[in-house]
Order: structure tokens, then C-alpha cells, then sequence
């Protein structure tokens, strides 16, 4: 049985408190150990976590904002709300996580010291922690990527911050890990400023991607190409189309596309049945295609009755 998409925003709803709640505690923990420790791998994903949190709360507004009803100043209705606060989440990451992160490693390296591991220990400890914490956000996020239908990580730009963010966040703890390890063997900071920038860097290629997922969408991506196809498809079967001359789709949300076709129909037709066809037509559509909820059809060469003008099309 398909999900219904309050049952499915329901579930990213509670994914993402899940990653929040984690990476605030998480956050505690990291910060708390790394000042001890004076760690700046520590340091670098105490930033991570602080970014990821932020990066949460704007997807909660997300999930709400999105799904005001339309009204006369959006007529198209507040879908691509969801793609603006992933585009700010996307940024939070770049500046607060990846810049902090590369800035962390510069400053380590330009001290050219070799730094006390004290308390090295307790920040290990604080990581392993971490490690699970994330690797079990990580699992909900995608298990629920997993039940959803299509390829890769979905169309839904909150759960793919979510699963892009616990990613990097066990790929993080992973490094930090490796970089006080290495740190307090050697007694060689450079392994452990190397590790923060490693992490800084990774950053900024999440954001670049995740940014420009939400910019796309944002200008105006095309819908799912699946559902233009079957469009396409369905009109040229109809016997009243003689062709279909241009069709174009856009993603206005979630679960929200705009679907306008010209197209040229079969002489012989008043008025009237033209209309009654197009609506006939519309309403196949949207039954087949629930969300494909505005549908525009543009006849480019409408049959003439007494007192119209031939060049003047029909927009239904």
C-alpha cells in the first residue's frame, strides 16, 4: 500500500528529531572534550555537529512551512518552501562546519608544536560514543530512504540532508578518530590538523552537492521524467489530438508539478466539445497522475465557430 504523503512527512518529520536530538548531545560532548583535551579534530567535529544541529531545526521548518495551502499571493502554494530552508541548511554546513573545520587544521599546523595528548583518552571515548550515535541516525534515515520508491536517495531534500549529514558525521568521527590516534603515537600534530582539514573539506563537498540539489529545484526542475513520458504517451493516444507540440513539466514541491501541453486537436470540433474534451482530458491526468495537481492545456489550433477569431488559441 503507498504511502500518503502526511504518513511519509510524518516519518522524515521523526527522522530528522531523531538527528537532532543526537547531535545536540553529541555536540555537549565534543565541545566539552575537545577544550579539555585542546583537541582540534575534536573541536573541528564539535562545529560539525553544532552545524548539523542548526541544520535540523531548519528542516523542521521545512516540513511545516512547505505545507501551507495555496492562497492569492501563492497560488501555487508553498511547496518549494522545503527546497529554500535545504538550500540554508546546505550553507550552515559550508560556513559553520567546513570553513571552522579548515580554519581548526591551519591554526594547528601554524603552531608547528608538538602538542600535549592529555586527555586524549576521554576524547576517544566521547568519539566512540559519537560513532554510534550517528551510525544509529544514519540507519533510521536510511531504512526509511530504503521504504520510499524510485532510485538513489529520493526526492525529498530534507531526508537527503539527513542521510548526506549522519554520512559525514561517521566519515568525521572516523577521521578525528584516526587523527588523534595518529597524533599521540607520533607526537606529530600535523596528523591530527590534517584530519580536521580532511574533515573541513569533506564538508564543503556536502554542501556544494546538497546546495546545488535545492538550487535546481529552486529554479525550476523539471518533473519526474517518468511522469512526463506517461503524460506524453497518454495524450498522443487520445483520439481527438493530432499532435502534441510541446509539453513541459516543473516540480513545484514534494508532491506538487505543473504539468502544460499545447497541442494541436483533430478538426471538425465546436466549441463546446473542445472544452468538454480538454476537461475530460484534465481529469484523466490528475486521476492518473494525482500529483500532477496543475494542469494547464494550451489547444493551438481550436476549430472555428461563428464569430471566433482563428488565431486566438484556447488556454484550459
Amino acid at each position: 500500500m503507498e504511502e500518503t504523503g502526511v504518513s511519509k512527512d510524518r516519518k522524515t518529520r521523526m527522522t530528522v528529531w531523531v538527528a537532532l536530538a543526537a547531535n545536540l548531545v553529541i555536540a555537549v560532548a565534543k565541545a566539552v572534550g575537545g577544550l579539555f583535551s585542546g583537541s582540534p579534530a575534536l573541536l573541528s567535529e564539535a562545529a560539525h555537529s553544532v552545524a548539523d544541529s542548526m541544520n535540523e531545526i531548519f528542516l523542521l521548518a521545512a516540513l511545516k512551512r512547505s505545507k501551507r495551502p495555496a492562497d492569492a499571493g501563492h497560488p501555487f502554494g508553498y511547496g518549494k518552501e522545503r527546497y529554500f530552508w535545504s538550500l540554508l541548511a546546505a550553507v550552515g554546513i559550508f560556513v559553520t562546519g567546513g570553513c571552522f573545520s579548515v580554519f581548526q587544521g591551519v591554526e594547528a599546523l601554524r603552531s608547528g608544536g608538538q602538542e600535549s595528548t592529555t586527555g586524549y583518552l576521554i576524547g576517544l571515548v566521547v568519539l566512540g560514543v559519537a560513532f554510534f550515535a550517528e551510525g544509529g541516525s544514519l540507519c533510521r534515515a536510511l531504512y526509511q530512504v530504503h521504504q520510499q520508491p524510485g532510485k538513489g536517495l529520493g526526492s525529498d531534500p530534507a531526508l537527503r540532508t539527513v542521510v548526506a549529514e549522519d554520512g559525514t558525521a561517521v566519515l568525521g568521527v572516523l577521521l578525528a578518530a584516526g587523527g588523534m590516534v595518529l597524533h599521540m603515537v607520533t607526537q606529530q600534530i600535523a596528523w591530527e590538523a590534517g584530519a580536521s582539514i580532511g574533515i573541513g573539506v569533506l564538508l564543503v563537498c556536502v554542501a556544494y552537492r546538497l546546495g546545488k540539489d535545492a538550487r535546481d529545484q529552486l529554479i525550476g526542475e523539471a518533473g519526474d521524467p517518468d511522469l512526463r513520458d506517461g503524460v506524453a504517451a497518454y495524450l498522443a493516444e487520445q483520439p481527438e489530438i493530432d499532435n502534441v507540440a510541446t509539453l513541459l513539466t516543473m516540480r513545484l514541491g514534494m508532491e506538487s508539478t505543473l504539468v502544460a501541453a499545447r497541442i494541436d486537436l483533430a478538426p471538425g470540433r465546436d466549441s463546446e466539445e473542445v472544452e468538454m474534451v480538454m476537461e475530460r482530458i484534465k481529469g484523466a491526468l490528475g486521476e492518473k497522475w494525482p500529483e500532477a495537481d496543475q494542469i494547464f492545456l494550451d489547444v493551438a489550433e481550436a476549430p472555428i465557430s461563428p464569430g471566433e477569431d482563428a488565431a486566438s488559441p484556447s488556454l484550459t
